[in-house]
């Protein structure tokens, strides 16, 4: 149960340097976890042993959820109060504020878990069940919003221990909080998604997730003692995609009735919870200890100050810890985070570059360089792009942002489209849930001149998207794409007019569709360009459209200017640096005057200096 702190413990006495010992800090590997704590080694493997066992129980009474994590979790486990104060968000800190035990952080390039080792109560680690049990949920895409939550309030009360394991112990929280507001109707509550106000609201979020709970306790314990079928009935139809609130009128029976029975369950308080013999064991033994220094330590503790937005620690730290280690290769991939998160491209590149010369074995390190050499728009390291890509994919196989920036190199670099086609495709199978691999499928399909694949692609992705931003996103990729099948269809009529016409010797003028340009003497060389490739930043000007989607603009930088086109601007990757579009990109009507960073290829005997790339736009 969680508690509420009232005062913010804070380190006021001065104690000399000379009279400080630096706490011991060992590291405990186990098949799925690495254990980093300041207290000693069995306690760690102890630990070590816990958390293997919860992943053992929740593979068990989540068989399908196919979310198990590919590459181990870092748990730091901290001895007391003060040193878990010291890592966690800030928004946590300060009087009145939770009390926790425990978080489980998702980051974009680790996971970890933060433990304080001090706490009392029935459940010092509900936070982190809860969000474990999300996580291995993140990549079952289709599972509606309230019985994600449900399952996560209903494991977070999960004891483990050597006698047996504990499921389902209802929260007199959520007890009390639910017969005391009214609750909401059930087809109202199968039918919340991300964008819902009883999920965004406060006041609303809090009966969502308790009546989430509740029902979910509810069926589950239903489903034990009448030995029923009915919530896996459920997934499995909004498995195959039925409507939320259709099937639950399929698998629970009359929703009408269904409420009532939940009410009475509510206020009558006859609550059971499973409970199984322990047969979940580890070998705690066999884990590989070893002690690490502190400048390592802090390294970590560094890491997860920059994923907990407490940036300026994370720098002091990070300072610290290259004064004593300049070599250390975990420092410089945070510095590289922290660069990024300053928006300076070039800067975190560097980083992460050092980060590679000091350790190849980091797939992180060779993934994020790569990446970030693709943003910096580095066309002179196009082999060590590649080779750093194809390293993050052997050390990590299972690493889908490594396939789908692969997949982006070969398409940018107009090459190997093939095999770009197959990495995307990785890519999306190993995050079904992740809109922009997806889109960037689409992309490639593109590139290879098959919009009907495009299409597909993106309807799919249209299924599975949450966020108003994606969904936006990808209905812009599906009209721009539309437009350009009618636009190729315009080609292939005029073009069998022409044949006709040259055919039957006719005399009459064919009249051309209204987008095709004036300038009919100025024609752009449809082979590709093999110039070497140059970025111009600047303003767009005299942005111009011409049949059948030959796109024409010049980029101003400091007066002088640079004339670029693309044949097919549906085939250039667009992107914003600095803000979200709104509504669709129009790249004929709606980028006039904006500025942007532009990547070309040099051309020559043209009326132009280069064919267009890639487009960034920018406030």
């Amino acid at each position: 149960m969680r508690t509420f702190s009232t005062t913010l413990l804070l380190l006021l006495t001065a104690i000399p340097a000379t009279a400080a010992t630096p706490p011991p800090w060992v590291e405990v590997s186990s098949p799925h976890f690495i254990v980093i704590s300041d207290t000693n080694e069995k306690q760690a493997r102890k630990l070590a042993g816990q958390f293997e066992r919860m992943r053992s129980l929740f593979q068990t009474v989540l068989p399908h959820a196919g979310g198990d994590a590919s590459l181990p979790i870092t748990v730091m486990a901290l001895k007391d109060r003060k040193g878990f104060q010291s890592l966690e968000p800030a928004s946590y800190l300060g009087e009145g504020k939770l009390n926790l035990a425990g978080l489980f952080l998702r980051t974009a390039d680790r996971n970890y878990i933060l433990l304080r080792l001090d706490t009392e109560g029935s459940h010092p680690y509900s936070v982190v069940y809860h969000e474990y049990t999300h996580f291995i949920l993140r990549k079952a895409v289709w599972l509606p919003l309230w019985l994600n939550e449900g399952l996560a309030e209903f494991y977070q009360n999960t004891d483990i221990d050597d006698k047996g394991v504990r499921l389902g112990e209802p929260s007199a929280n959520d007890i009390l909080f639910l017969r005391e507001n009214r609750l909401i109707p059930l087809p109202t509550l199968f039918a919340v998604d991300h964008n819902s106000p009883y999920y965004r609201e406060e006041e609303k979020g809090s009966v969502f997730y308790s009546e989430s709970w509740a029902l979910t306790h509810f069926i589950e314990m239903g489903d034990f003692e009448k030995k029923t079928t009915r919530l896996q009935d459920y997934v499995n139809l909004v498995g195959k995609n039925v409507d939320p609130v259709v099937a639950a009128r399929q698998a629970f029976g009359d929703l009408t009735r269904l409420q009532k029975d939940l009410d009475i369950y509510i206020s009558t308080g006859n609550y059971h919870q499973f409970e199984m013999k322990s047969t979940f064991t580890s070998d705690d033994a066999s884990f590989k200890a070893l002690p690490i220094t502190l400048t390592d330590a802090n390294a970590v503790r560094a890491d997860i100050l920059a994923n907990n937005k407490r940036q300026p620690e994370a720098r002091a730290l990070l300072d610290a810890v290259l004064a004593e280690d300049p070599k250390n290769a975990l420092a410089h991939e945070t510095m590289g985070s922290l660069a990024f998160r300053d928006h300076n491209i070039a800067t975190a590149k560097k980083w992460y570059g050092e980060a590679v010369q000091l350790n190849s074995q980091s797939y992180m390190a060779n993934i994020n360089f790569a990446i970030f050499s693709l943003m910096d728009r580095d066309t002179g390291n196009d082999a060590l792009i590649e080779s750093s890509l194809r390293q993050a994919i052997k050390l990590e196989p299972g690493l889908a942002p490594a396939y789908d920036a692969l997949a982006h190199f070969y398409v940018e670099r107009r090459k190997n489209l093939d095999e770009a086609r197959m990495l995307s495709l990785q890519a999306v199978q190993i995050e079904p849930e992740e809109v922009r691999y997806r889109l960037n499928a689409a992309m490639v399909a593109m590139a290879q001149q098959n919009p009907d694949n495009a299409l597909a692609i993106l309807h799919a992705a249209l299924e599975i998207a949450k966020i108003g931003s994606d969904i936006a996103m990808v209905n812009q990729q599906i009209q721009r794409i539309q437009r350009y099948q009618t636009q190729l269809e315009n080609v292939h009529d005029f073009e069998n007019r022409r044949s006709t016409h040259e055919t039957a010797s006719e005399t009459h003028t064919i009249v051309l569709p209204e987008t095709t340009s004036t300038d009919s003497e100025v024609h752009y060389s449809d082979a590709p360009p093999t110039g070497p490739h140059t970025t111009v930043r600047g303003v767009l000007r005299a942005v111009r459209c011409s049949y059948p989607t030959v796109l024409t603009l010049t980029v101003d930088h400091a007066g002088k200017l640079t004339s670029l086109y693309s044949n097919n601007y549906y085939r250039i990757p667009f992107s914003t640096l600095d803000y979200v579009p709104t509504g669709n990109l129009d790249p004929c009507k709606g980028i006039e005057g904006m500025k942007a960073s532009v990547e070309y290829i040099d051309v020559t005997g043209q009326p132009v200096a280069g064919q267009i790339v890639s487009i960034e736009l920018s406030k």
